[in-house]
C-alpha cells in the first residue's frame, strides 16, 4: 500500500481501520514501525520464527553492561510474520560462511552455543544468555553501538533446496524517528516515537543446522560497521571463514586473476595500463559467458602465451599458500559472485587528477606516447561517434 496516496473521502473510517491496525501490531516493548514508502518483500511461507528472547547489550570499553530478559518472548501472529520480515529480508546474497578455530572448532564459542541449541532447543534461553554475554566480551571497540540483541529458533528456512532449524542472531543499534497520526475526535493528533526500521537490519546472521563437522552453513550481514569497528561481529564474535562452495571459488578466482594482472605481470613482463585492461575485460567476460569454469581452458583463452600461462601459474601456488586455500581447476560459476567482483573489477586508466579512460575492449584503438616538448605522456584514442 502506498500510504501517500491513500484517497482521504471518508477518511473518519478508513483512518480507524488503519490505525487500529498499526496500533494491533505494535505490541512488543521495541516499537516497530514500518515505512510509509516501502514495497512488500515476499517471505517463505514455511518459514517458522518458533522461540525469541531480546537481551540488550552495550558497549564493554564503555561499561555499558548487559540487561537480560527474563523469559522468551511471546507473539502475536501479525508480530512474528513482521519480524520474520525483518529478520530475513536482508539475506540476498549467496554467500556463506563456517565457524571456525585455530585450535579445536569446539572452541569457538558461538559455534559451541549453536550446536547445544541444535541438540537440545529447552537450553534455547540458557545459551541465548551465553551468546550475550559473548558478544559483550567482543564488544570494547569505541564505535560498538549497545543495541538490542535477538536471539531466534526458525523452523523450516530452506537452504539449497533442504527445510532445516536454523538460529538468528541480530542486533539492532540504530534507530529512527517515526510520526504516528490517529484520529481523536473530528481531529487528528501526531505523536512522535522512536522506533526500528524494519527494513534496515544493522546485524545478523542465520546459522543452520547443516555441515556441522565444516563448523555449519553461516550467513552474515553487517550493515552499520566500516573499517575496523566491523572486525567485531565476524571476526571476534562469530569467527567464520568463507565456505568452499561455487561463490568462494568464483571470487577467489577473479580476485586471483585481478592481483596477477595488476600486479605481477607487469613486474615480469612489459605491458602497459590498456594491455592491462584488455586482460582484465577478457577475463570477466570468460566468467560472464561460462556457466563451468575450467582453468586449462581459461588460461589459454585469456592469456595465450606460454611464458604467461607458466608465470599465472607460479603466482596461483603462492596465492593459495598465502590464503591458505585452493582454487579447484573446475567448478561452477556463481553468476552472483562474479556481479559482485565485477564493482571492482574495473579497466580504468586514471590519469593525475583530470582524467579517467574506461576500456570496455579493442586494444587497438587506444594509443599511448611521449610529447618531448610538454614532457608529458599522452593516449590517443580512435572511435567512430562521439556520445
Amino acid at each position: 500500500m502506498n500510504y501517500k496516496h491513500i484517497n482521504y473521502r471518508g477518511y473518519h473510517k478508513n483512518f480507524r481501520v488503519f490505525f487500529d491496525r498499526i496500533i494491533l501490531s505494535l505490541q512488543v516493548d521495541l516499537i516497530i514501525c514500518i515505512l510509509l514508502n516501502i514495497s512488500a518483500m515476499i517471505i517463505s511461507e514455511s518459514a517458522n520464527l518458533h522461540r525469541l528472547v531480546i537481551h540488550k547489550t552495550g558497549n564493554k570499553g564503555k561499561e555499558e553492561g548487559i540487561k537480560f530478559s527474563k523469559s522468551p518472548v511471546q507473539l502475536n501472529e501479525t508480530i512474528r510474520d513482521l519480524l520474520i520480515r525483518y529478520f530475513l529480508s536482508p539475506f540476498k546474497q549467496q554467500e556463506y560462511f563456517n565457524f571456525y578455530h585455530d585450535a579445536d572448532l569446539s572452541l569457538n564459542e558461538v559455534f559451541h552455543f549453536s550446536a547445544a541449541i541444535f541438540d537440545d532447543p529447552g537450553s534455547f534461553y540458557l545459551n541465548s544468555v551465553n551468546l550475550a554475554n559473548h558478544l559483550y566480551e567482543c564488544s570494547s571497540h569505541p564505535k560498538v553501538k549497545p543495541g538490542e540483541l535477538y536471539i531466534s529458533y526458525f523452523q523450516n528456512l530452506e537452504l539449497d533446496g533442504q527445510a532445516l532449524d536454523a538460529i538468528g542472531i541480530f542486533k539492532s543499534e540504530s534507530k529512527e524517528t517515526f510520526l504516528k497520526v490517529y484520529p481523536d475526535g473530528d481531529n487528528f493528533t501526531i505523536e512522535h516515537e522512536d522506533g526500528i526500521n524494519i527494513n534496515k537490519l544493522d546485524k545478523g546472521c542465520l546459522i543452520f543446522n547443516s555441515e556441522r563437522e565444516n563448523g555449519f552453513v553461516v550467513a552474515s550481514v553487517d550493515n552499520l560497521s566500516k573499517g575496523n569497528d566491523a572486525l567485531y561481529w565476524m571476526d571476534d564474535f562469530l569467527k567464520v571463514r568463507q565456505r568452499n562452495d561455487q561463490f568462494f571459488q568464483t571470487s577467489q578466482t577473479l580476485a586471483l586473476c585481478r592481483n596477477f594482472v595488476t600486479e605481477k605481470l607487469p613486474e615480469t613482463f612489459e605491458i602497459d595500463r590498456p594491455g592491462q585492461a584488455e586482460l582484465l575485460n577478457k577475463s570477466m567476460k570468460f566468467f560472464r559467458e561460462n556457466d563451468n569454469f575450467v582453468m586449462e581452458e581459461f588460461v589459454s583463452e585469456v592469456f595465450e602465451q606460454p611464458e604467461v600461462i607458466q608465470t599465472f601459474n607460479e603466482y596461483r601456488r603462492d596465492f593459495e599458500v598465502e590464503r591458505d586455500m585452493r582454487i579447484n581447476d573446475d567448478f561452477d560459476i556463481s553468476g552472483q559472485a562474479v556481479r559482485k567482483q565485477a564493482r571492482v573489477y574495473k579497466s580504468v586508466i586514471k590519469l593525475d587528477k583530470n582524467f579517467h579512460i574506461y576500456i570496455h575492449g579493442n586494444r587497438n584503438n587506444i594509443e599511448k606516447g611521449y610529447d618531448e616538448e610538454r614532457g608529458m605522456d599522452y593516449y590517443r584514442l580512435f572511435f567512430k561517434e562521439e556520445s
